[in-house]
């Protein structure tokens, strides 16, 4: 895994990106909510892995929902990806 300080700039990447969705009113509240969940996970004080894991299945639970209008889901995927790519580290 990264370092703690290129794990954190991720981490407030990845939240920069939560952040207008969660914002972002065209986007259904059940997935809003699903994302604010998983920004709460993410700057939680647990460990590292385990903090994006939950963000993970968070988001990947959402991923798919049929209601997501296109534009959402594609940031949707980016912030699932960019997830799984600080997992992997």
């Amino acid at each position: 895994m990264k370092d703690d300080k290129k794990l954190e700039e991720a981490i407030a990447q990845i939240t920069k990106q939560m952040e207008m969705l969660i914002n972002d009113t065209s986007v259904p509240r059940n997935v809003r909510s699903a994302i604010g969940e998983a920004r709460e996970k993410l700057n939680s004080t647990d460990e590292g892995i385990v903090r994006i894991s939950g963000a993970i299945y968070c988001v990947d639970a959402i991923s798919t929902d049929i209601n997501l209008p296109p534009q959402a889901r594609t940031a949707v995927w980016n912030i699932l990806s960019m997830l799984e790519s600080i997992k992997a580290d």
